[in-house]
């Protein structure tokens, strides 16, 4: 029954009672007795909390359709407002929950399309790294060492100095261009290139052990793509931002597919006013692929630690993944 027909039958019966009873036994007197205000009194206050509480019993999913809309996150999908109460407010609740189905799938669409956009242009901008920049100072290098082999001795040395600097130079790009575009997971698969992540990120004070266990589910390019990405941005913010002097790299198969865990000894979560971007940008890459992200403190209070659960789906040789765009 709809809220409307709830108050007006109510109503109309309260009215309809009180008609009958002035009709039949109930009268009033002139002047009134104490004994009729009495019963005047107590079916008035009678017929207000009846409505009162209808109205409460009705209002009230409206207001938990209110605290559910404040809570709602797009990041955190699948929770959904309670159908209940009148007919109005139910087809409210249900239009709500469908709304928020559209806006969730559009933006896991719409995210999807960005990240495949970013991982395309990682790649070309790695291509042009290595190929233009990178070949460039290997041409810059061999020039400077037959410059230095015919050089006066007193020159030599900051000759030599230069070459370093273009070493380095080098090698920097390389290893820029590593990590815009992973070759070893292409080249050698997931867990080669969660192992070199790990040899990448063990430096400047920062040991990261790694324990990544073999018998893996198949998976598919895009679900190994998101499961990099976010042991890599696990270990960026833990380097960045965490304070932490040693980091835990694990992955391990689960009942339903497999579990990344990035652990580290830093400061914690403390009392962060929120999320920030790198850890929205994980969950945007976990929602590509169904997967669940939590980040919480660690198990002693201390460090942080970002897990990742990934369901095992089933891998089609003809498959071509939005984020990959590989075969």
């Amino acid at each position: 029954m709809s809220l409307f027909w709830r108050i007006f039958v109510l109503d109309a019966a309260g009215l309809i009672v009180a008609a009958a009873l002035l009709l039949g036994p109930v009268t009033v007197s002139t002047p009134i007795l104490p004994g009729e205000v009495l019963v005047v009194v107590a079916g008035l206050a009678a017929l207000l909390a009846v409505n009162a509480l209808v109205l409460r019993v009705g209002l009230a999913p409206l207001g938990r359709l209110g605290r559910a809309m404040a809570d709602a996150d797009l990041l955190h999908p699948g929770a959904r407002a309670v159908v209940s109460g009148p007919v109005e407010t139910a087809e409210l609740i249900t239009t709500y929950n469908a709304m928020l189905d559209r806006l969730e799938a559009e933006r896991a669409a719409s995210a999807a399309g960005a990240l495949s956009a970013q991982e395309r242009e990682r790649h070309r901008i790695a291509r042009e790294l290595h190929d233009e920049v990178g070949q460039t100072l290997t041409a810059v290098l061999l020039q400077l060492k037959r410059v230095a082999d015919r050089a006066p001795r007193d020159l030599r040395e900051e000759l030599g100095q230069a070459q370093e600097a273009t070493r380095s130079g080098l090698d920097e790009i390389r290893r820029i261009a590593r990590r815009l575009r992973p070759g070893v997971l292409d080249e050698l698969g997931l867990l080669s290139a969660l192992r070199s992540l790990a040899g990448e990120f063990t430096t400047h004070g920062l040991t990261v052990r790694h324990d990544l266990r073999t018998g893996l589910p198949p998976l598919t390019e895009e679900t190994e793509l998101v499961l990099y990405r976010v042991a890599q941005e696990a270990l960026t913010n833990t380097a960045r931002h965490a304070g932490a002097d040693r980091a835990e790299l694990r992955l391990r198969p689960v009942t339903d597919g497999v579990e990344l865990l990035v652990r580290d000894n830093g400061r914690g979560l403390g009392a962060a006013a929120g999320e920030g971007a790198g850890i929205r940008g994980m969950r945007e890459r976990a929602l590509l692929i169904g997967a669940t992200l939590t980040v919480s403190s660690g198990a002693d209070g201390g460090g942080t630690d970002i897990r990742l659960r990934a369901l095992a789906p089933t891998v089609r040789a003809d498959a071509v993944t939005p984020l990959g765009g590989r075969r």
